[in-house]
């Protein structure tokens, strides 16, 4: 069963609602570090998760006169917004731990059993929203989806080292070890870390969406696949534009000038559904040059003799 870009990104802004205001609470209440700062974290993720609500319905909005690619790249766009929300985060994180360790501005925990409890409710619910929202990227090609799942992902990383912490504090506390109450701060450090590695995948996806970057062996699949079409005798130009789930392809070939106009379409056809079998939500323009027998250009002749525009959204 399908599951919609906008409710699978509405259900992730009431689930982080939820999960910021329980942490709140009992980060406070409790007294730890790594509780307030993955209380933190999921606030900015609920910036991110309605910046993503926003983005997904917005993106899918038809080409306008002034937005001929459409509105794909919200997404992306919205995906660079988490990833400087995710940064903030590890910067919080990190100061507020080095003044714990360093600095002795600790403070001493109460109710760790219920930190522990909060932090395995938060696994619970993140993994969730981490199953639904990875299932409706991959549907929906959804790079704002896709990062939300990752965001995710890291509270389900990040709360499981929280716990640790929180269990050896407990420890220390019972067999009076002085040296495991640092084990709050440290935790807190695990999950600035594993939040900057998350960050990191993510800024660099999105920057290499925003400047067109093309994917990675798509060109050279997209060559060999047309080169086996008869009526292709050479191949000028492959280029590729990602916007959100679209692949943007612009494809220019050299052909026989004296086929048919009916042959040269029925080729032009082939390239298209070839292509779009091989990548799913593409648009595909195909023009068309006159080339002898031998491949070489006939530069008397208009490059472009036949241009074909197809949108493809399967």
């Amino acid at each position: 069963m399908a599951i919609d870009k906008q409710k699978a990104a509405l259900s992730s802004v009431f689930a982080a609602i939820f999960l910021t205001s329980m942490k709140i609470v009992v980060g406070i209440f409790t007294g730890s570090l790594g509780i307030l700062s993955e209380a933190l974290h999921s606030a900015l993720d609920l910036c991110a998760a309605v910046i993503t609500f926003f983005a997904v319905r917005f993106s899918d909005k038809p080409a306008d006169a002034k937005h001929h690619y459409g509105h794909g790249k919200i997404e992306s766009f919205s995906a660079l917004i988490e990833t400087v929300l995710l940064f903030i985060t590890c910067g919080w994180i990190i100061y507020e731990a080095v003044e714990k360790l360093f600095f002795g501005n600790g403070v001493e925990l109460v109710g760790i059993q219920w930190g522990v409890l909060t932090m395995s409710i938060s696994i619970i619910v993140d993994a969730s929203r981490v199953k639904v929202l990875k299932q409706a990227a991959k549907e929906h090609g959804s790079q704002a989806l896709e990062a939300d799942a990752l965001h995710f992902s890291s509270d389900v990383w990040s709360s499981s080292v929280v716990i640790g912490g929180l269990v050896f504090v407990w420890i220390g506390d019972y067999f009076n070890i002085s040296v495991l109450k640092y084990a709050d701060p440290i935790a807190a450090l695990g999950v600035a870390l594993l939040v900057m590695k998350v960050s990191i995948k993510l800024g660099k996806e999105t920057i290499e969406v925003l400047l067109d970057t093309a994917p990675n062996g798509m060109k050279e699949m997209i060559e060999k696949e047309i080169s086996k079409i008869a009526g292709v005798l050479q191949i000028n130009e492959i280029r590729i534009r990602p916007s959100g789930a679209v692949r943007y392809i612009n494809i220019n070939v050299g052909i026989d000038p004296n086929q048919s106009q009916r042959t040269v379409h029925t080729m032009v056809h082939e390239i298209r559904e070839t292509i779009s079998v091989k990548i799913p939500r593409c648009d595909i323009l195909v023009s068309t040059f006159p080339v002898d027998a031998l491949g070489s250009d006939d530069s008397s002749r208009v490059k472009g003799s036949m241009t074909k525009n197809v949108k493809d959204t399967k």
